[in-house]
């Protein structure tokens, strides 16, 4: 009976040994459950019973055991989201994955269908926003770019999409999509958005293509044109503002010598009336003396004189 009642005596010493340390393991657990520690990129916000109470910043902080909850929000760190394609392997050589046709492929203003692939970045501003605004933040932030996108795709033609239009449509997005998340108040702030490819569906790509090249040559054709115009234009108003300038020129010393001619011929008619033998006979002799000079022989003979053939030679 002795021994029996030793027995029973350990095994109820033992049971509260037992229990003591459940016991004392449980309020470990709890007391470390009531330790949490916020990443250096995120905040930590507290929900207890369900209802918003703070936001912790980085570090180590202490809650309320099985009554507090924390959700990490990382509010530091730039996000993104990619769309038509997904980054496999990200490095030298990144790998990438596009079987997202059914996001990307859009209809443009000229109704020419292309595949467009771009990338949203974000931060979380508002952690408290983002977590409880809004239900499920980055499906819908997807849902709201996909549809931007498209709604600023389809404003515009297949030509502005491909060349001069590209940054006029990223800025147009970003714009328009920041606009709805502050309307949705998702705590959301947009970055930037970036396109990537944007090209026919492979299915019309070689048309495309050829269609591409054609306009290429025209545009090849009309700046060769251009060119000669620059080139021969430009010489031909220059010889014909020559041409102008020699004929003016050559009119004004015309003119001017004609004026001169005149004057000089008035002066010497203002001469002649005052004395008209003296001034005719200066004239005879001026005249005279411009003349003979280029003779090879001279005769002089009086106006009453007779036999003039003797001293002619005849036989040249």
């Amino acid at each position: 009976m002795a021994n029996a009642e030793e027995v029973k005596r350990s095994v109820t010493l033992n049971a509260k040994k037992f229990v003591n340390i459940i016991i004392i393991l449980l309020v470990v657990i709890i007391i470390a459950s009531g330790i949490y520690v916020v990443q250096a990129e995120n905040v930590g916000v507290i929900l207890r019973f369900g209802k918003y109470t703070k936001t912790t910043m980085p570090g180590l902080h202490l809650k309320i055991p099985l009554i507090d909850k924390v959700y990490q929000v990382a509010v530091e760190r730039q996000l993104k989201e990619e769309f038509g394609f997904r980054t496999l392997k990200a490095g030298v050589t990144s790998q990438y994955s596009r079987n997202y046709g059914s996001e990307s492929v859009m209809l443009t203003g000229d109704l020419n269908v292309v595949v467009v692939e771009w990338i949203i970045q974000y931060r979380i501003e508002d952690p408290y926003k983002y977590l409880f605004r809004v239900r499920n933040a980055t499906p819908t932030l997807r849902d709201m770019s996909e549809a931007i996108m498209r709604e600023v795709v389809g404003d515009r033609t297949l030509n502005e999409i491909l060349t001069v239009g590209r940054l006029e449509i990223t800025q147009k997005v970003e714009q328009k999509l920041q606009n709805l998340c502050n309307e949705y108040e998702n705590g959301i702030r947009m970055k930037q958005v970036v396109l990537q490819n944007i090209n026919p569906p492979d299915a019309v790509k070689g048309s495309f293509n050829e269609v591409n090249q054609a306009q290429q040559d025209r545009e090849k054709i009309i700046n060769q044109a251009r060119s000669e115009y620059n080139r021969v234009i430009p010489k031909a108003k220059g010889q014909a503002e020559q041409t102008i300038q020699e004929a003016e020129g050559y009119a004004s010393v015309r003119i001017n010598g004609a004026f001169g001619d005149i004057a000089r011929f008035n002066a010497v008619f203002k001469e002649y009336e005052k004395a008209p033998d003296i001034t005719r006979q200066r004239i005879y002799l001026e005249t005279l003396g411009e003349v003979l000079p280029k003779l090879e022989k001279k005769y002089i003979i009086d106006e009453t004189g007779s036999g003039v053939l003797p001293l002619l030679n005849l036989d040249k």
